[in-house]
């Protein structure tokens, strides 16, 4: 076990808020008599118990005709289960102040339970029962479909979403990345419960689960609660999960009309995963090209100096199979044209070097100060654990953080923008009625 240094803030919770203080606060590794293994932050100063686990392998995976199989899986599966039909089971989350609920995204299928110490027996075991015992009854299937194949609907009118989905399918037009993991109104509309019977039965394992505690629990309480909860499950997961791929960044330029004010700008290019050696330079870098907020160089030659946009920025977006940097930006149509040449500009001036010591340390400071406002909650530090883990960081990565990023030299800077940094890859989708802009053929 290592000793991980983080600033705890505050939490509020239904019945009950947690204060933390900067403290020393231990990780440890607690592995069940069965094996399966949990990173836990005991906090005993207050009777709370977060539990975020993840199952690597997500949306990717769905099939094609199947488009949106783990979102409604995700919607459904605390809609009853075991003997409890849906309103039985909803109705024993409210009287004991129960948070239990599940979430899709590309790569992971994650759940996430948060309870007072008296219930958390009582809580992991309905948390084992959505995850084993799942009802799927006609009812709240047909219902959250409805409500699922709303929201798909409205999103076809949405520009950011649209610009996104047109990003994601340009880029990745033959995985599953390029599909959205919401689906479409057709697949949604031809699920059944033996898709998501079999969803959960293929899909959920101890093989590829991670578990992150914090709160008030013993390793030796935590350990029997994971067999009890997770001992049941497969031993590993039976659907293959996807293939790398590389993105097809060609430096097209795609036009979605829509009839708007204001043009919704999605552009990106390929990056890199997370576990690639360069990517704590790749991530200073970006901070000073788009990732600053308030301070990169996009938003000042974009939104400062000329007045052209709210928001601009770029960041990081490492999945499991492939990676990317991606940003996005909205201006008025007739200043399309001159927002994209600001961006190719910036694009290309990083990508030749010029970049500054003071704006590296500036980004590096930002980026080890900022760092601990991630733990703004228990729920927020077992979410961190179980990327730790996903990510293959170690447990005492928090220890180390600060010292990856302060080992960023200027040198590295310009190496990895050389690298990385093409201005004829970069993608474009832009939904509006932009003037001047032509689309690639």
């Amino acid at each position: 076990m290592k000793k991980l240094y983080v600033i705890l803030l505050a939490v509020a919770l239904p019945l009950s808020l947690l204060s933390f203080q900067a403290a020393a606060v231990e990780v440890e590794r607690v592995v069940s008599p069965q094996g399966i293994e949990a990173w836990l932050v005991q906090d005993h100063s207050n009777p709370v118990v977060s539990v975020r686990l993840a199952f690597r392998g997500g949306a990717e995976m769905d099939p094609a005709d199947k488009a949106g199989l783990a979102n409604l899986a995700a919607s459904t599966m605390d809609e009853g289960a075991g003997e409890f039909d849906s309103q039985t089971f909803q109705q024993i989350l409210a009287d004991q102040s129960i948070t239990l609920r599940f979430s899709a995204s590309n790569d992971r299928f994650g759940g996430e339970v948060t309870t007072l110490t008296e219930n958390l027996d009582q809580s992991m075991d309905l948390l084992r029962l959505a995850l084993t015992q799942p009802r799927f009854d006609d009812e709240p299937v047909a219902r959250l479909k409805s409500q699922l194949i709303a929201g798909i609907q409205s999103d076809s009118q949405r520009p950011g979403k649209l610009a996104y989905n047109a990003f994601f399918k340009a880029m990745f037009p033959d995985h599953g990345y390029g599909r959205d993991s919401d689906g479409t109104v057709e697949s949604v509309t031809g699920l059944t419960q033996a898709d998501l019977k079999a969803f959960v039965h293929t899909r959920l394992a101890r093989g590829n689960l991670v578990v992150g505690v914090v709160g008030d629990v013993t390793p030796e309480r935590l350990g029997a609660l994971l067999d009890k909860t997770f001992g049941t499950l497969p031993a590993q997961p039976t659907t293959p999960r996807a293939a790398d791929v590389v993105p097809n960044a060609t430096g097209r330029v795609q036009v979605i009309e829509l009839d708007v004010p204001q043009s919704t700008i999605v552009f990106g290019q390929a990056g890199l995963k997370r576990d690639d050696p360069d990517f704590y330079t790749v991530l200073v870098m970006n901070h000073i090209l788009g990732g600053g907020s308030f301070t990169s160089r996009l938003y000042e030659e974009i939104r400062e100096k000329r007045g052209l946009a709210y928001s601009v920025g770029s960041d990081l977006y490492p999945l499991d199979h492939a990676g990317l940097i991606l940003g996005s930006v909205g201006t008025e149509n007739a200043r399309v044209a001159e927002t994209l040449d600001v961006l190719r500009s910036e694009w290309t001036r990083m990508a030749t070097g010029d970049v500054s010591a003071q704006e590296l340390n500036n980004a590096k400071t930002y980026i080890t100060g900022s760092f601990p406002l991630t733990f703004t909650s228990t729920g927020a530090i077992a979410r961190v654990l179980v990327s730790m883990q996903i990510n293959g960081l170690g447990i005492d990565y928090l220890d180390h953080r600060k010292a990856y990023i302060g080992a960023v030299d200027l040198a590295g800077v310009k190496r990895v923008a050389a690298e990385y940094l093409h201005v004829d890859k970069l993608d474009i989708v832009v939904v509006g009625k932009p003037a001047g802009i032509v689309p690639s053929p």
